[in-house]
Parts: structure tokens; C-alpha cells; sequence
């Protein structure tokens, strides 16, 4: 379980997968998650800016953002009220899994790909039932089980099917589909000593598409990505795990001490051990 605290806004992630947060203010954020996201508005109200589009969410209104968009959002305490939002994430592995089990018999035919980033969804039976049994885990701050996890996200995916025909063909686009998610992949394996080769490899793709791909996501070189990746969690392990520099600098992924110390202090301003210290 993660937890993050900032002021009064606080955030409980799940496995990436079951995320719940609330503010007692009003909190303004660029989303742009790199996958599919169910969002349930337990209290409080959120608006959303979607080009010259703008949804409004109050409580008990649910929406479908579909993944690789940019978009505006203000999470706003009404009255009395905090904002308290609850979402599930689709990842493209868990679709695919899902998709391969499907009788493709019942899938709807001839349904176009719909261009709109928001789906608000009408509340149905369906769509209560599956955030009210999630409530009691954001009430408590009990963390779930990988298995209620799991079944949760299923649970969504079928809510989803059933609340509206045109999420078909935007669950189930697998553009590329033997390409591996780059930054699924670094994110699991950034700490590996891989060359570039091996991951362009790993990820099904040629080299050169591997870079091309990677510019799509990222303005930095995949070298630079990968050092910014493991500098940022060996700060996490010196701050706030208290972990010595000696132990922290190869389990993330430097060859020697002083690579590592020399990339730190460009990045953080100070040295590794001023960290720990």
C-alpha cells in the first residue's frame, strides 16, 4: 500500500490498481494516465475539462476516461462536504487476459470507435454495487487483498460492457498488439542492467522504433529516463527508507558508487550521503 500525504490532501494506492483520495480544498491536476481509469465520486464534486468540453461529477456520478489523454481537473470540496474519489485502472495486460477469454459470439457488431475522451455513465445497480463494496476499504484504510484486487477490476470491466456498447471497441484496441507497453516494462525492469538493444528486444520492437516509440512519451533519452527513474528511488530509499548509500546505489541499477554520486548531486543539488545523513 502507498500512501502519500500533502497538507490535507491524501492518496491510497492499492497495487496501481484501486485508488482513493480526499481534500477538504480545492485541488486542480493534469491527468494523463497512460491507461483506462473508472472514476466514482463518493462526495464533494469534480469537474472535468476535456478540450471545449467540461463535465461536472457530483456525488454518486461515475465516468470512464479513456487512457494516453491530457485533461484538466478540479477536485472541490462542496459545503460541508470533502472531495472523496474512488477509481479503478484497466492496464492493457489485464484487457488482453480478459479479451482472450471472451465469447467473441457476444461481442456487438459494427460499433464504430467513439472519439470522446469522457463517458459519464448513468448509475445503474451495477455500477453501485461495485464502488459500495469498495467504500469500506476507503472508510478504514484496510488494504485488500490481491484477490479482491483482481476481482474488483474484473468486476469493473463487465460494468463497464454492460453500461454502454461503444467501451467495447475502446477496452478491447489493441493497436500493435505484440508490442509490449514501454513504460509498463521500464517501470518493472528499470533497475536492470539492460542495453538499449535488449530492451527495444524485450519490448517487440526494432531499435529504431524502440527510440521512435520511446519519443512519444517521454521528452528525455531512454539513458537519461532510466538514471532520472533510479536516482528518484534511491532518494526514496536514503530519506525516507534510511538505507546506507554503499547498499542502495548497485539495487537500483549503478555499476559503481561514484557513477552514482556524480548523477545524484546533478540532479538533487546535494550528495547522496547529505541525503542519508
Amino acid at each position: 500500500m502507498e500512501v502519500v500525504q500533502e497538507d490535507k490532501l491524501k492518496t491510497l494506492s492499492y497495487s496501481g490498481v484501486f485508488l482513493s483520495c480526499f481534500s477538504d480544498f480545492s485541488e486542480k491536476c493534469i491527468h494523463a494516465t497512460p491507461e483506462h481509469v473508472l472514476v466514482y465520486l463518493y462526495s464533494g464534486e469534480q469537474i472535468i475539462e476535456d478540450r471545449n468540453n467540461k463535465i461536472k461529477l457530483k456525488a454518486g456520478d461515475c465516468a470512464f476516461i479513456r487512457r494516453d489523454h491530457r485533461l484538466k481537473m478540479y477536485k472541490n470540496s462542496k459545503g460541508e462536504e470533502l472531495y472523496k474519489g474512488i477509481s479503478l485502472t484497466f492496464n492493457r495486460t489485464v484487457l488482453r487476459d480478459f479479451y482472450s477469454k471472451m465469447n467473441k459470439s457476444e461481442i456487438p457488431k459494427e460499433i464504430k470507435i467513439s472519439d470522446k475522451t469522457v463517458f459519464k455513465l448513468e448509475l445503474n445497480p451495477a455500477i453501485q454495487s461495485l464502488f459500495q463494496s469498495l467504500i469500506p476499504y476507503f472508510d478504514s484504510n484496510v488494504k485488500p487483498t490481491e484477490g479482491i484486487i483482481q476481482l474488483k477490476v474484473l468486476e469493473g470491466i463487465y460494468t463497464l460492457l454492460n453500461s454502454n456498447e461503444l467501451l467495447y471497441p475502446i477496452l478491447f484496441d489493441f493497436a500493435e498488439p505484440w508490442k509490449i507497453d514501454l513504460l509498463e516494462f521500464l517501470n518493472d525492469n528499470y533497475m536492470e542492467d539492460l542495453t538499449m538493444e535488449q530492451i527495444a528486444s524485450f519490448t517487440g520492437r526494432s531499435l529504431a522504433t524502440f527510440k521512435r516509440d520511446f519519443k512519444k512519451i517521454s521528452n528525455l533519452t531512454p539513458q537519461k529516463w532510466l538514471i532520472k527513474k533510479r536516482l528518484e528511488t534511491a532518494y526514496i530509499k536514503l530519506k525516507e527508507e534510511g538505507q546506507k548509500v554503499q547498499d542502495v546505489y548497485a539495487e537500483v541499477g549503478f555499476k559503481n558508487a561514484s557513477h552514482f554520486s556524480t548523477a545524484f548531486k546533478k540532479q538533487y543539488g546535494i550528495s547522496p550521503t547529505e541525503v542519508q545523513n
